[in-house]
């Protein structure tokens, strides 16, 4: 699906928003006809609340969007979107009532709130159509909203239809409409290219396992998107219960967000060399499946002993991290829905990160307020280096104790990225509940922030 704002129209209906506590006021200036109806309607400005005010002619004269109060607003990310799920079907115009500092976000809730998963049975989507405002970019976030539909549409998709081929296939159809280049390194072939830690995670899985590289741009800063792409995990041999298995298909997030995030670097023409590395695998449990107790031999020559085989996402991003940072690269970012600790911590709308750039972390949280796309600082925690080091092998890759979980993970990535800045995220990638422009499921989480963000950290 592709989502986009209505075209401009003399049949639009005007959208008068009013927050709750100007509802008075805003009457005051109304006719009787206007005050009566309001009334009796019950229209009392509350958030989402819409209502439909005929003209004397007995047409559909303007629409009312409820805005609520200032801390009904603070409790959701796009307040207007709320209105957009309420109104009618049809093209509407914003009249009045939104504050210009909150228009492009409260445009970009009211385009998200148009995306649906439908590929598999109907499903609804709000039908009111907005006409771009003026003064706004109206094209940008066209290209926010539709990055956003394409990593909702990735992590949706159950692992039937999304796993390895078909993630490689999303990646070349990407890079095809960029005039990307794309490339694979499949089964076998990444033992003789040592990338061994990619291979044995997914060697027991139908699908062979791979690492997906994309290059787009000739000139500018050097930036490196590496994302998980684990596309089921069953836990391996430390197999995973029910219930935690059942989110599984939304394991290879990080990758899906960094597609996200590169098609709105591409769409939008930013002046950098991006290249995206996506290790894709399926953690499945066969007779040939890793074992706790194995020490296996990264790419970098470092040797991790498997404590769980379920802490499997950071051995595949071992291997591309260091690939990653074998080319020097400005700015390497890593993406992964990797540690149940870090949803401990912060819980699902907040998108932990790390990076040793005081710098980069500053502007990174200035742009996710500026973007609606919430993120959080995570230390990179020298003193807990040693919970990865289990004597036996250079890194362990799942300390015991259960102490720090989402830190010790970033820690052991870390380590595989000595000669690039790098920063890592450990995110959810899934919407719990719907909310004003977020569905029920998958959710891209960071990009729209890293995106705001980069202009001053790459010096664009």
């Amino acid at each position: 699906m592709t989502l986009s704002f209505a075209q401009p129209s003399d049949t639009s209906v005007p959208l008068h928003v009013v927050a709750q506590p100007d509802l008075d006021d805003w009457l005051a200036g109304q006719s009787d006809h206007i005050r009566n109806w309001v009334t009796a309607n019950g229209f009392k400005g509350a958030l989402g609340q819409v209502l439909t005010v005929p003209s004397t002619e007995g047409g559909a004269g303007f629409a009312l969007a409820g805005y609520g109060t200032q801390s009904k607003r603070a409790r959701k990310r796009f307040p207007l979107a709320a209105a957009a799920d309420a109104l009618p079907e049809g093209g509407y115009h914003i009249a009045a009532g939104v504050p210009t500092e909150h228009l492009e976000m409260e445009c970009l809730g009211w385009l998200l709130t148009g995306y649906a998963f439908d590929r598999y049975a109907p499903q609804s989507a709000a039908k009111a159509c907005l006409v771009a405002p003026e003064g706004v970019d109206a094209a940008r976030l066209e290209v926010l909203a539709n990055a956003e539909a394409l990593t909702r549409d990735l992590v949706n998709t159950p692992a039937s239809d999304m796993g390895p081929d078909q993630l490689q296939a999303a990646a070349e159809a990407l890079a095809d409409e960029f005039g990307a280049t794309c490339k694979t390194i499949t089964g076998d072939a990444l033992l003789e290219q040592n990338f061994p830690m990619i291979h044995t995670v997914g060697r027991a899985a139908d699908q062979a396992p791979r690492l997906i590289e994309m290059n787009w741009g000739a000139t500018g800063p050097t930036l490196t998107l590496v994302g998980k792409g684990v596309c089921f995990d069953t836990g391996g041999l430390n197999l995973k219960p029910g219930a935690s298995m059942g989110l599984m298909k939304k394991d290879m997030g990080g990758a899906a967000n960094v597609l996200g995030l590169a098609r709105m670097i591409m769409a939008l023409s930013l002046p950098l060399q991006l290249r995206v590395l996506i290790p894709a695998v399926e953690n499945a449990v066969a007779g040939n499946a890793f074992r706790p107790g194995d020490i296996l031999t990264s790419r970098k020559g470092l040797t991790v002993e498997i404590n769980n085989t379920d802490a499997e996402g950071r051995l595949v991003l071992a291997d591309a991290l260091a690939l990653a940072d074998e080319g020097k690269p400005d700015l390497v970012i890593s993406m992964a829905t990797l540690t149940g600790a870090a949803r401990v911590a912060v819980g699902p709308d907040l998108a932990p990160f790390y990076t040793d750039d005081d710098r980069a972390a500053g502007a990174l949280s200035k742009a996710a307020a500026q973007a609606a796309d919430p993120v959080w600082r995570m230390p990179f925690h020298t003193p807990y280096e040693a919970m990865i080091e289990p004597g036996i092998a250079d890194l362990d890759n799942a300390p015991s104790g259960g102490f720090a979980g989402s830190i010790t993970a970033a820690l052991f990535l870390r380590r595989f990225v000595e000669d690039s800045n790098y920063m890592h995220f450990d995110i959810y990638s899934w919407q719990p509940s719907k909310q004003p422009g977020r569905s029920k499921g998958g959710l891209g989480q960071s990009p729209r922030a890293l995106l705001t963000a980069l202009p001053e950290i790459l010096g664009l």
